[in-house]
């Protein structure tokens, strides 16, 4: 059953001020958090969560931000936690964005103004139909948005600002938790578990309206190390065996019909080369690998092995190296052990009148991970659509119903207690 809240939204002029922060994650860099940048938006989130009255608002030196709405009742309420990342892709720029509130959208194409080759056509975006009569926020051409994932940061700032300034609402502690580098896979590496304390938590890192994502990828890093044979050129006949020659075979044995991100779909996983690197005498090449089980992992894993086998066999003075790194787990292995967990975002989401939709992600999030840290962690809508793009928007009433809906958790978790 909907209930209405009555919010002075603060989401749109929170989300289009994160937006122009460059927070751009690095897959490349060894530091933590890959990018010092990301810490400018953490150390905004940090002032404006001490104006509310988040007392104990801090962002240690990893660029972790923690904050902790303090509890509001007499009951013994579990500790939930809302987190969401405050990098942006590194698929797309993400410097000097310009955020545009397309006011009361008609239907029509939107043609961003700094680059009017991106144009935003139901015809490509069909969810735009159900975004007629809303407001919604664009770049303007030449960078992504942002939405992805400072959607969900905004809308649990707007929560956040609504919880401190409504003691009516009652609630047990909630905790906050925004993280650098998710884009990258790393977004929890070095979270404080211990501190943080929370026993169920709910990522705001999903798309379409109503959307809760109980599902994610199993997914793992394949990294292949290929050792060729260097001789100079003007002698090599019979002796070279260029290592970037053997990559450049493996890769062409692929499978081009299944197994690739470009012909799956559903709960197909796949096998997707992400970067090459090389000389004659030593190349890699990096895989990342999904399936939404961990079985399925493995066999893919084994299917990559057997291709590289196979061309191998024609370099017989080469060798390779297959390094397997495991990067997260579906996390509906775990949440099945704790049902209450979803059953209240759904109901959350009704509340704030909307149906929910339950369905797997074809991805990760850090819940994912979290997951298997010790807090559930289920993931929720936050209206970012066309995301990693110059295409990338969101729309107002779609961020204004993840807010409710963040709000009548709380709620709910408490009446359950």
């Amino acid at each position: 059953m909907s209930k209405t809240l009555n919010i002075n939204h603060t989401v749109v002029e929170r989300f289009c001020k994160y937006v122009q922060v460059d927070t751009q994650s690095d897959p490349l860099s060894k530091t933590f958090p890959s990018t010092e940048k990301q810490k400018n938006l953490g150390k905004i989130l940090v002032d404006e969560l001490l104006e509310m009255g988040v007392k104990d608002a801090h962002m240690d030196e990893h660029g972790y931000v923690y904050a902790t709405i303090p509890s509001n009742t007499d009951k013994d309420v579990p500790v939930i936690c809302f987190c969401s990342h405050m990098d942006t892709a590194p698929d797309c720029s993400g410097k000097d964005v310009k955020p545009i509130v397309h006011k009361n959208y008609d239907g029509s194409p939107i043609i961003l103004p700094d680059d009017e080759s991106i144009v935003l056509r139901v015809e490509e975006h069909p969810y735009l139909n159900d975004l007629v009569g809303s407001d919604i926020i664009t770049a303007s051409g030449t960078t992504l948005l942002g939405a992805d994932d400072k959607a969900g940061v905004a809308e649990i700032m707007d929560a956040a600002h609504f919880l401190m300034n409504h003691p009516e609402v009652k609630h047990g502690d909630i905790r906050i938790l925004f993280t650098p580098d998710e884009e990258i896979g790393r977004g929890v590496d070095y979270v404080d578990m211990e501190k943080l304390g929370a026993r169920f938590g709910y990522t705001l890192d999903s798309g379409m309206l109503g959307y809760i994502e109980d599902e994610t990828f199993s997914a793992d890093g394949v990294t292949i190390t290929i050792h060729g044979v260097s001789v100079h050129p003007g002698y090599a006949k019979g002796k070279m065996e260029n290592a970037m020659k053997i990559a450049g075979e493996i890769l062409s044995h692929l499978p081009k019909d299944r197994i690739c991100p470009e012909v799956t779909s559903g709960k197909e996983g796949f096998v997707h080369p992400v970067r090459l690197t090389g000389v004659l005498e030593q190349a890699e090449i990096t895989f990342i690998i999904r399936d939404f089980t961990t079985e399925g992992l493995h066999e893919l894993e084994k299917e990559l092995e057997d291709i590289i086998k196979t061309v191998m066999a024609s370099y017989p003075n080469s060798s390779y190296e297959f390094k397997v790194t495991e990067q997260y787990r579906n996390m509906k292995e775990v949440l099945d052990q704790h049902p209450e967990v979803m059953a209240f975002a759904k109901e959350a989401i009704e509340r704030a009148g909307v149906k929910p939709v339950t369905k797997p992600i074809r991805g990760g999030t850090d819940g994912s991970r979290l997951s298997f840290m010790g807090m559930p962690c289920p993931n929720i809508f936050t209206g970012e659509m066309a995301f990693h793009s110059k295409h990338e928007y969101v729309g107002v009433r779609d961020m204004h119903k993840a807010v409710e809906t963040i709000i009548h958790l709380c709620a709910i978790w408490e009446e359950r207690s």
